[in-house]
Formats: C-alpha cells, sequence, structure tokens
C-alpha cells in the first residue's frame, strides 16, 4: 500500500492529503507556503488540516463551512479538522472530552487520506497523524520532541535556516520534483473587509501602521511605552498609529496609547479581521509573534524588534523588512516573564529610524 502510495505522490496524482500543525498562530503561518506548495503539487487532492480551534481563521473565516469546495472564504484546503486541545487539557476524563475526540477522529478517518504530514513535530501532533489512518506519516528526522519520529514511517531531513525554508524542505522531499515557493493565499470575508473599513473610517485613520506591543512571553516584549514615543515620532509624518491588542493585552494597549500623545488608538479584531486590517496597513511594527508573521506573509513592510528568538529562523519572510536585535540578547525559548536585557537595549529612536526608513523605501 506505501509503494502504490508513493508512485501516486510521484506521479502527482496523490488522492487524498492531511496537513497536522495544530498551532500556534505563527507556526501555522510559517506552515502555510509549504502547504500552499503542496496545493500547487496536486491540485485536485483532497486536502486536509489538523489545527486547533481558535486558529482555523487562518484557513477558513469563521462564516465558511468547514468541508466542501474551496473559495475565497476557504482557499487552500477542503478540510479543517478541528480540535480543542485547551478543553481536553481542562478536563480530560469528562464524557464529552472523549466524545468529541472519538468523533473527530472519526472524521478524520472517513476521509481515507493517503499520506499524512507532521509539520509539528511533537509527540502529541505526531500521533494525530497516525491515528488518521494514514498509510503514510511524513515528518523531520530530528523533531521538535524526538519521541515523535516513532509514528513516521518517512522521515526527511530538515534543510534551510528559516523555518519556512525547513518546512519547504518536507513538502519538497514528498513531492520529489522541483517547487517554487508559492505566495500565500488568505481566506476573504466580505463581511469582515467591511466591518474594518467602517472602523477605519470611524477613526479618520488615512494612512496607518499597526503597532503590536503584545508577545508571547515576557522575554520578548519590548515596552509598550516605547511604542507609544514611536506612534508620536510616525504622527509627525503623517502616519496614524493602531495599537493591536487581542485578549489578556488590555493593558499593554493602555501604556501605549497613554504614552502616544493621542497619536494612537487600540483596534483589537477577530484573525479574520486581523487579515483585513492588514491588508490596509502601510506599516507593521511587533516583536516575534503572530501578527508580525501574519503581516508579513501577507507582504505588509515589517519592523521586528527581536530578543531572545532568533531573526535568522524566525524572523520576517518575503516582505520588505528592517530587524533589529541587540548582539547582548542570546538565542533562547525560555518562557521568562521579563524583557530580555538585550532587547531592552533596543532604543525607540532606533525602532522610529527603521520605520522611516522602510516607509522610504517603499514609497520609492
Amino acid at each position: 500500500m506505501k509503494d502504490v502510495q508513493e508512485n501516486l505522490q510521484a506521479k502527482g496524482d496523490l488522492q487524498r492529503l492531511l496537513i497536522v500543525r495544530l498551532s500556534a498562530m505563527g507556526d501555522i503561518i510559517h506552515t502555510l507556503p509549504a502547504a500552499t506548495a503542496l496545493r500547487h503539487a496536486f491540485p485536485d487532492a483532497v486536502i486536509g488540516w489538523i489545527i486547533e480551534e481558535r486558529w482555523a481563521e487562518l484557513l477558513c473565516t469563521s462564516r465558511t463551512s468547514r468541508s466542501g469546495p474551496r473559495s475565497p472564504q476557504r482557499p487552500l484546503v477542503d478540510e479543517v479538522h478541528t480540535i480543542n486541545l485547551a478543553a481536553w487539557r481542562s478536563s480530560p476524563f469528562s464524557n464529552r472530552s472523549w466524545e468529541q475526540m472519538a468523533l473527530g477522529l472519526s472524521e478524520r478517518r472517513a476521509v481515507n487520506y493517503h499520506v499524512a504530514v507532521d509539520f509539528q513535530g511533537a509527540v502529541r501532533s505526531a500521533l494525530l497523524a497516525r491515528l488518521s489512518g494514514a498509510p503514510v506519516i511524513y515528518g523531520v528526522a530530528q523533531p521538535r520532541e524526538h519521541a515523535a519520529s516513532m509514528w513516521y514511517t518517512r522521515q526527511v531531513i530538515a534543510r534551510g535556516t528559516h523555518i519556512i525554508e525547513q518546512n519547504f524542505s518536507l513538502a519538497q522531499a514528498m513531492v520529489r520534483r522541483p517547487l517554487a515557493l508559492p505566495c500565500v493565499e488568505f481566506p476573504r470575508d466580505p463581511q469582515a473587509e467591511g466591518e474594518v473599513d467602517r472602523r477605519l473610517a470611524d477613526q479618520d485613520a488615512g494612512e496607518f501602521a499597526i503597532l503590536n506591543p503584545g508577545a508571547g512571553w515576557g522575554a520578548k516584549q519590548w515596552p509598550p511605552e516605547r511604542y507609544g514615543y514611536v506612534a508620536r515620532k510616525l504622527a509627525e509624518d503623517g502616519l496614524k498609529s493602531l495599537i493591536n491588542f487581542g485578549p489578556g493585552e488590555e493593558d499593554l494597549m493602555d501604556a501605549a496609547i497613554d504614552t502616544s500623545g493621542g497619536a494612537a488608538e487600540g483596534m483589537t479584531c477577530s484573525i479574520t479581521e486581523l487579515i483585513a486590517l492588514l491588508r490596509r496597513a502601510r506599516l507593521f511594527i511587533g516583536g516575534d509573534t503572530g501578527p508580525l508573521h501574519l503581516a508579513a506573509a501577507l507582504g505588509v513592510p515589517v519592523v521586528g524588534i527581536f530578543g531572545p528568538t532568533n531573526p535568522a529562523r524566525n524572523g520576517p519572510f518575503g516582505t520588505p523588512s528592517v530587524v533589529l536585535r541587540n548582539p547582548t540578547s542570546l538565542t533562547s525559548h525560555a518562557r521568562l516573564p521579563h524583557p530580555d536585557k538585550g532587547l531592552l537595549e533596543i532604543s525607540s529612536d532606533e525602532v522610529v529610524a527603521a520605520a522611516r526608513q522602510l516607509l522610504r523605501s517603499t514609497r520609492a
């Protein structure tokens, strides 16, 4: 059976392919070019994706069916299989948790996937790939969690420096013929587009930059008051600043606005609305976090403020960008609560200068 499926891959006739990348926002965005390349390689295949429920809008708008013919609202995959890991972790032994797991497993097996590919490299993602029933499971030879490799039937040596390149090399190995790195198409929701236009008109936004003070953990978080200073300076150039914030980041938004001297306003969005908002932005400024990677994937010019994470691997990719990182920052993914010391060495004026440089070059 495996030989049959591999022959189909080589001929470009693979019929059912499952992608596994559960989270988080930036990591899913870093997987999208590889997934798009697989779509181009197998244009008629049924492609499914297992993803955490809270990130499903990166694949499909909230008002669109998770299954069926592709459309601008769900442009890449035919099946979006969602899981709710947070609920399962909070109530792992409840009847409802087990019922949901059984239902999801039955739904995935019903598609009869021929090949699954685990882009996450974790034990849980590799196990989900195996439980899908696909006879061929691809993964990298050195996954993030070593034990994940025991579930793979095909192991690929990841190549490239940036994680997007590494993910793409996994897709390339599956197809076994030259592929071009593609542009990513995100879901487009006319209602969300109209809502964002209305809110921008209400705020008299005109040309605007998006500033994003939040981060996945404290070590990556540049002080919000400095974002307020940047907003004041951008206002001198006629550019309004919108402070993007998510749940639990209200204090960061307030601190940035309070120090902006009226130059910035807050804007919270669903993922679908954030996609629409970023399409209209002139510039994005933020740290290593999901919205930065979304902005880069949409081609928005980006000023990246990096501390403990390595921009060579995780920086903005494929868009005009300036990345700031102090030489004293050491690469680490430790989820420390306080800003990295090297990150604090990046001054507000450095960020303003980078933003102005990027605005000049992209206008030209």
